[in-house]
């Protein structure tokens, strides 16, 4: 299951300026370290594919900066966003290999490796983030965490926010499961989400990132679905007329890295690093809500119709379909026990 698209990666410096003066006093600018090459005792590298500017490299770069400084220069980790090492792909080849000690993932990428890494991609599994974060911080983060530990590779830290994808539309209002009946609808090559819509009865079509922008204006797809710091920094706004609050899926970081590296280092600087990353970790999940809140109002003030949604009648909805079981049985009874016992009986 791969929800890759870049559609994560288009986050721009631009953007983030017109989000207002709250969001450029809680993120402060990344900025490329200048100092000359440490004589630390260990020098690691960070990848990430994301632009500098978000947030997932703002507090990525604060917490090095902290680890540098906790661990008297120690341990050095410089950071490499925007795949200035290589593609998700490449990176993930990478960590398992060695040539890099550190970088991040989306769950969804991360399922192609360890598929239980997509349980928390389960369409309409998780109604707010208070629920996000109880599984992830728990049991269920646990159980992934235990599962990527079985792959070769070490979660550092708690998961960071990818955040809700939601459901747009150049045509018609959706508001109801039925409004998705025969709606054409680009979703990325992803099995879970095309298994979500076709269950609703909608027409999913999966389409490259690079392509989307086209396809909604030559009306090829009527929507698509995406969180909103994509919908905002990839102008889809100016194909589209509403946006359906659909938080259909979410989805998460892992910091992850390389089990040879992670356990050269000592102890003490193990410590030091789990610390900083779940420090930054809170951190980002804050940037992520404040900034979606930003973006609702810029967005409305482009013209963008906003629109909430009883997300238990989708999720009635799809319960009704094989869709649950389908998934159920993909992923094990443990995993599905332990995802119901935060997102409540599915199916």
């Amino acid at each position: 299951m791969t929800i890759r698209d870049n559609d994560r990666k288009v986050m721009d410096r631009r953007t983030f300026l017109k989000t207002g003066a709250t969001m450029a006093a809680a993120l402060p600018l990344f900025s490329i370290s200048t100092r000359p090459a440490s004589a630390a005792e260990f020098n690691y590298k960070l990848a990430t594919g994301q632009d500098p500017t978000h947030p997932v490299n703002v507090r990525a770069q604060e917490a090095l900066n902290r680890i540098r400084e906790a661990s008297n220069g120690r341990l050095d980790i410089k950071l490499f966003p925007a795949n200035q090492l290589g593609s998700d792909t490449d990176l993930l080849s990478q960590v398992r290999s060695g040539g890099i000690e550190f970088f991040n993932q989306s769950s969804a990428v991360l399922a192609t490796l360890q598929p239980a890494a997509g349980i928390v991609n389960t369409g309409f599994a998780f109604p707010d983030y208070d629920t996000v974060w109880r599984a992830m911080d728990g049991e269920l983060g646990s159980f992934i965490r235990g599962k990527i530990g079985e792959s070769g590779l070490i979660s550092v830290c708690r998961p960071w926010d990818n955040g809700f994808r939601h459901v747009t539309s150049s045509t018609r209002e959706i508001r109801k499961p039925e409004d998705l009946k025969g709606f054409k609808i680009r979703v990325p090559q992803a099995p879970m989400l095309t298994s979500l819509f076709k269950a609703l009865e909608a027409g999913p079509a999966p389409i490259n990132f690079n392509e989307l922008y086209s396809a909604l204006q030559t009306k090829v797809v009527e929507g698509q679905e995406n969180p909103l710091p994509i919908i905002a920094t990839a102008k889809l706004y100016e194909v589209q007329k509403s946006i359906s609050l659909t938080s259909h899926v979410w989805d998460g970081y892992w910091i992850l890295g390389n089990r040879r590296a992670w356990e050269r280092l000592p102890a003490d600087l193990r410590a030091i690093v789990e610390r900083e990353f779940d420090r930054s970790a809170a951190d980002q999940r804050a940037d992520i809500a404040r900034l979606s809140a930003a973006l609702r109002e810029d967005l409305k003030a482009k013209g963008i119709a906003f629109i909430d949604v009883d997300r238990q009648a989708f999720r009635a909805a799809l319960a009704k379909t094989s869709f649950y079981g389908d998934w159920k049985a993909k992923y094990g009874d443990q995993a599905w026990s332990l995802l119901e016992k935060y997102a409540g009986k599915l199916g």
